[in-house]
This record gives structure tokens, C-alpha cells and sequence, in this order.
């Protein structure tokens, strides 16, 4: 079985996220139960959302996090076991972060890293 990374998106607001903090904690459940899901079919591997702060390191420069260029953040991903992509991707198409505002998922698979 292959592993996949499961990358929740979402547009930013200014100097936050879109939802509030109230809002977001009314779709804790959904995200509850979604992953739920996917623990009980054996598929689950991890997860862990991300602190909006953050940097992007290119040669010669530190800057803050991805979203000074664009609107878009990171929020957060899953690492799931599937067969295929295409099981991956049934998978995130039951993701809460698709009812959000511009809300995206990205599936990627995992390459085992051979040092």
C-alpha cells in the first residue's frame, strides 16, 4: 500500500484565516468524524494542522510565511494509506476544508525517500 499527503488549503484574510475562531471550532466535529473515518478503515497513518505563522527559505532570503505573495495557506495535512490516487483521492473528497470558503485539498503520493 502506498501513503499519500492529503494538503488542506485555504485563502487568507487579512492577517488571519478566513473563518473565525468561532467558526472554526462549530466544524471541529466534522473534522472529528471525517478522520474517524478514515482511522476505522485501516488507512489512517497521521495528522496535524499548521500554525498560521511561518517562513519560506530560498537562496539568499528568509521571508515570512507564502502568504505575503499569495492569498493561499497551508492549514494543515493528512497522511493516509490508499492503493491507488484514486482511492486517495475518494478520500479527501470527503475532507471538511471543501465547505470552506475556497477551501482546496491537494493529494500527493509519498515517495519512500532511499538514502
Amino acid at each position: 500500500m502506498k501513503e499519500f499527503l492529503l494538503l488542506f488549503r485555504n485563502q487568507t484574510a487579512e492577517n488571519g484565516y478566513l473563518l473565525s475562531p468561532e467558526e472554526m471550532a462549530k466544524e471541529m466535529p466534522n473534522w472529528r468524524e471525517w478522520i474517524g473515518e478514515v482511522i476505522q478503515s485501516g488507512k489512517f497513518v497521521s495528522t496535524q494542522p499548521l500554525e498560521y505563522e511561518g517562513v519560506v527559505i530560498r537562496p539568499g532570503s528568509v521571508t515570512d510565511g507564502p502568504y505575503v505573495e499569495m492569498k493561499e495557506i497551508l492549514a494543515g495535512y493528512l497522511i493516509c494509506k490508499a492503493e491507488s490516487i484514486e482511492e486517495a483521492i475518494a478520500i479527501g473528497k470527503k475532507c471538511p476544508i471543501l465547505n470552506y470558503p475556497m477551501g482546496s485539498l491537494e493529494v500527493r503520493q509519498i515517495t519512500p525517500f532511499q538514502p
